[in-house]
């Protein structure tokens, strides 16, 4: 998740917000996806039913079936995030990569595996799982990628 705004501040009596931007710009958010905001933990998927910038970094906003100053007061303070790119959408940025395993050459990416809480990587026609313990450094720019993985994991 990418968080894109916080909510400042109920604005009137209808449930409306006074939400303020980060690093977006209002006419970049797409009405018609979700925005999440975080309750007990869990991301919650909103609305927003209608968007209006203030200036360049806030904007009043308008959440489906936040319809009362209550429930605008019930949520400020909340961080609005945006569902970023998916895990098997970078994976696939890794195709074609060199992956090297202890410091040594072990192969290239020929592929993903997306396996549901444990993406893996074809490595040759090894499947090894693309864990962040496992991942000491990726260079993109010479996209090479470092793994230091368990013995047995590649031939």
């Amino acid at each position: 998740m990418l968080q894109i705004a916080k909510i400042l501040k109920s604005n009137g009596t209808c449930g409306d917000i006074l939400i303020g931007l980060y690093d977006i710009d209002a006419s970049e958010i797409d009405l018609k996806e979700p925005v999440f905001i975080y309750f007990d933990g869990l991301p919650v998927p909103f609305f927003f039913d209608s968007l209006t910038p203030r200036g360049n970094t806030k904007a009043i906003a308008h959440i489906t079936d936040v319809d009362t100053l209550a429930d605008a007061e019930e949520i400020v303070g909340q961080g609005i995030f945006i569902d970023s790119e998916s895990p098997e959408e970078e994976a696939d940025d890794f195709i074609g990569w060199t992956v090297f395993d202890h410091g040594k050459k072990a192969g290239e990416v020929t592929g993903i595996e997306p396996i549901p809480g444990n993406l893996c990587i074809y490595v040759g026609d090894a499947l090894v799982p693309l864990h962040p313990d496992f991942i000491e450094n990726a260079d993109p720019n010479a996209r090479e990628l470092y793994l230091n993985l368990p013995e047995g994991l590649l031939p």
